[in-house]
């Protein structure tokens, strides 16, 4: 069944956000990733921290000039678990329209 291949970490859509933007990027810089997804440094924070030890992302810091920068990519892990999440929603959509359409044919 799909179902087993949900994702519990990404049924939080603010996770699953994140990884759907890292997706179609390289190194995606945190400000930008924060801004995007519209969460407070913090909080983006706390959701990179939570994707970083299941090894969904990875997190690499540095600097431009003087200032400090972060930066965030989507490990293969993270694209496995993110790509297989997706298609289990796929799957439950496509049962749940085949089988109200189904219904619905019977109905009539």
């Amino acid at each position: 069944m799909a179902a087993t291949s949900i994702d519990p970490l990404l049924v939080d859509p603010t996770r699953l956000s994140i990884l759907a933007l890292l997706s179609t990027a390289r190194w995606a810089e945190f400000a930008f990733v924060r801004d995007t997804v519209g969460l407070s440094d913090s909080a983006l924070s706390k959701q990179v921290g939570k994707l970083n030890d299941r090894g969904y992302v990875e997190v690499r810091r540095g600097y431009v000039g003087k200032r400090g920068r972060t930066w965030i990519n989507l490990a293969p892990a993270g694209r496995t678990a993110l790509e297989g999440h997706v298609s289990a929603l796929q799957e439950i959509v496509t049962r749940a329209r085949e089988t109200g359409e189904a219904q619905a044919s019977g109905i009539g």
